[in-house]
């Protein structure tokens, strides 16, 4: 490159450089300027804050000073820290002699302050002067800290700051909080944390918890209507349900009030107070008579539904609470007061009541014939207690009572034993003529006696047992009821005469005594036992002489039948005419045989000596043993025999053999009344706790007047025989504790029903069925 090329690169190099210095000396002050400009404005932003500071702080009358080491600095609020110097007492009134003035007036506040200092540790205290006190509140941020100073007016000198107020509040037992207007708290002293379960008011917000949703929303009705709520709720608190009595206040910008008052004992009280007037208006509704309350206003207070009742007055009436006055004119109206010449002088007596210091008491008698006993009582919370007894009844029962008396001693008179009554006290209350008669005394020794010594001393003439007496006082006046115990005793008077003593204790305490001659009576009874003896003997020597007979006639009846059937078995050269005769003879010996054996048994029966042989007996073999017994003599009579019984008729508790018995008769007397071509039927049910063995038979019946009659002993029979086979049946099925039954109708057969129980009835049978 030549030189001229060289220079004009440098001159353009040159040009350009200064281009550059230009334009960066241009950038550099327009910089400046901006800098400039906002170094001013935040300058001017400070002073304006500064000077918001300081007006905020003597708009409120705060001193803010800044805490150093040893140091004091005012930040703002000049005017207020020169109030507060000269209230404090501070010589030069600047930030270090108010310190130093704050650390004099009371020991407890250097260390506080130094703590602020030194730790951030927040205080609160007051100052008092004689002008006036000063607030202090110290705070701290980082490493500064503050004091606020606040001089508080004449008027508020005796009034706590708002720390030392929460303080105050906070130490109260019962929940106390302010709330928004959404009910929701804004502030809460201990109380109310603890009721409602939270260690803060941030932590009961954030759980939704609160002291009672009634009482928030109490304090939202107070916030919309501007106006104090007051209500009692009833809560949980210190672990059991307690009674608050909640005033919710509107509070002067904003947010309400809640002031609660722990009333858990009035409220009981007044709720026991309340049960026991509910239970007295209960108590006296129950009562017969009329109960009438006024007040200090002669205002009715208080009936009980017997008074509307026996007035007949209506309950809406009495509910507009009349006075006495209205009251009496009223019942006047209607009659219903006793009937008065002057009635005005009447009424006025009446309610004169009113000033009397004691009770009163009075009949009325109506004009409706009932007779009413009226107490007026002072009542003890001021007025006037009325009380009406109808006793229209109990005179009439009185009335009556008397003349029950009067008819009981002309029914005691007319008796023939003589009756005495004495009280529990050993008075005599009652005695009839016959009692005068039978102990020779007169009717006026016996009331001028009176007591039980006095008439004892009258009878001591026909009876010297002085025990006797003794005893008979003991029981009349001793309130055992042992002692008391009714008697009957026989004495032996002085004049041979047997006396029969009896005692009864009467419902109402008193003792009834009653002596009866039986001297005639215990003659004719002995007399009685003599002939009772000489019939039992009769009794006695018939069975020996039954026994006797029976047996003195077995004896030729076991040769006549054992030769009888000798005959038959051996009787090849014997005509059929002989032959018959045999048979008749051997039948009869046998029937009369039979018949033996049956009076035996009902002698046997009757004498209380039979004995059962007790088993269990199947119903069903019974019946088949009975059937099979009596098919020979069913063949001959060209009678079917038949038995309907299956094994589920089970077993019976009885003696087989006295059944079986029962049931022979039975079959004869059935297979007797049927003629040729008919039906004898065994059968047996179970049922209803017993057994029943039937026998019926399709013969010719019994007449209804002969049905009356058919168990008695000694009926007679159309054919052979004593009657005695159907009173054995009836013997014996009692004896098993049951019972028979006939049911016929003449020309349609008869029906034999025995009802034996299945378990022995502990009033019915012989002794060995139990």
């Amino acid at each position: 490159m030549d030189s001229q090329a060289l220079l004009l690169a440098a001159a353009a190099g040159a040009a350009a450089l200064a281009v550059v210095a230009a334009l960066w000396a241009l950038l550099a002050r327009r910089m400046s300027e901006s800098g400039e400009r906002d170094t001013a404005r935040r300058l001017a932003e400070a002073e304006r804050a500064e000077h918001a500071l300081q007006a905020a702080s003597e708009a409120f009358e705060t001193a803010m000073l800044e805490l150093g080491e040893g140091s004091a600095r005012l930040v703002a609020g000049e005017e207020s820290l020169a109030v507060c110097a000269d209230r404090l007492g501070a010589a030069s009134g600047g930030a270090a002699d108010v310190l130093a003035a704050l650390r004099r007036t009371d020991p407890n506040h250097a260390p506080m302050i130094d703590a602020l200092v030194q730790n951030g540790t927040a205080c609160a205290f007051e100052v008092r002067a004689a002008s006036g006190g000063v607030a202090v509140e110290g705070r701290s941020i980082g490493a500064l800290a503050f004091l606020r100073l606040t001089p508080l007016a004449a008027a508020e000198s005796h009034l706590p700051t708002a720390a030392r107020l929460a303080g105050f509040i906070d130490t109260r037992a019962a929940p106390a909080w302010i709330a928004a207007a959404d009910g929701t708290p804004a502030f809460a002293n201990r109380a109310w944390l603890e009721a409602a379960g939270a260690d803060s008011l941030r932590s009961a917000r954030d759980r939704n918890l609160t002291f009672d949703r009634a009482a928030d929303e109490l304090a939202r009705e107070a916030a919309r209507s501007l106006e104090r709520r007051e209500a009692v709720r009833w809560a949980a608190a210190g672990g059991r349900r307690r009674a608050f009595h909640l005033t919710a206040e509107p509070l002067e910008g904003g947010g309400v009030g809640v002031w609660s008052e722990d009333v858990t004992e009035a409220e009981e009280a007044a709720e026991s107070l309340r049960r026991h007037a509910e239970a007295q208006d209960q108590t006296l509704n129950q009562i017969r008579e009329g109960v009438a309350i006024f007040g200090r206003d002669r205002r009715l207070q208080f009936n009980n539904a017997a008074f509307a009742e026996l007035w007949g007055l209506e309950p809406a009436w009495l509910a507009e609470r009349p006075s006495h006055g209205e009251l009496l004119d009223r019942l006047r109206q209607r009659r219903r007061l006793p009937e008065s010449a002057d009635y005005g002088r009447w009424k006025a007596a009446e309610l004169a009541a009113y000033e009397a210091l004691a009770s009163a008491e009075d009949l009325w008698r109506l004009p409706d014939a009932r007779t009413l006993r009226v107490v007026r009582q002072p009542h003890p919370w001021g007025g006037l207690l009325l009380l009406f007894s109808d006793l229209t009844d109990e005179l009439k029962l009185k009335a009556e009572f008397n003349a029950l008396i009067q008819v009981q001693q002309a029914t005691l008179d007319k008796l023939t034993d003589a009756v005495a009554v004495f009280s529990s006290d050993g008075r005599l209350k009652l005695h009839n003529e016959a009692f005068e008669r039978f102990w020779n005394v007169s009717a006026a020794d016996l009331a001028a006696a009176a007591d039980f010594e006095g008439v004892e001393d009258l009878c001591l003439r026909r009876l010297h047992d002085r025990q006797f007496w003794r005893d008979l006082k003991a029981r009349v006046t001793d309130p055992e009821p042992k002692a008391r115990a009714p008697i009957t005793e026989e004495l032996v008077t002085a004049d041979a005469r047997i006396v029969a003593f009896q005692s009864r204790p009467l419902p109402d305490g008193a003792t009834l005594i009653g002596f009866v001659d039986v001297t005639d009576t215990r003659q004719l009874e002995g007399a009685l036992r003599e002939r009772e003896a000489a019939l039992e003997e009769a009794e006695r020597l018939k069975r020996e002489f039954v026994g006797n007979v029976s047996y003195e006639l077995r004896t030729p009846l076991t040769t006549i039948i054992g030769y009888s059937e000798l005959l038959e078995r051996a009787g090849e050269g014997l005509t059929d005419r002989g032959r018959g005769h045999v048979a008749a003879v051997r039948s009869a010996a046998i029937q009369l045989g039979r018949s033996i054996d049956d009076v035996l048994d009902i002698a046997q029966i009757d004498a209380g000596e039979m004995a059962l042989d007790l088993e269990d007996v199947d119903v069903a073999r019974l019946l088949e043993a009975a059937s099979g017994r009596w098919a020979a003599a069913a063949e001959t009579s060209k009678v079917l025999l038949t038995v309907a019984a299956g094994p589920s008729v089970g077993l019976l508790r009885g003696d087989s053999r006295r059944l079986g018995q029962m049931l022979d008769h039975l079959i004869e007397n059935g297979l007797r009344q049927t003629s040729a071509g008919g039906l004898v039927t065994l059968a047996a049910e179970r049922g209803g706790g017993e057994v029943r063995l039937i026998v019926s038979d399709t013969g010719r019946g019994i007449p209804f007047h002969v049905q009356a009659h058919i168990f008695d002993r000694f009926v007679g029979r159309d054919q052979g025989g004593p009657g005695l086979g159907l009173a054995l049946v009836k013997a014996l099925v009692e004896l098993h504790g049951g019972w028979v039954a006939l049911e016929s109708e003449p020309g349609a057969g008869a029906t034999f029903t025995t009802h034996l129980p299945e378990s022995a009835q502990a009033t019915a049978g012989a002794p060995e069925l139990f």
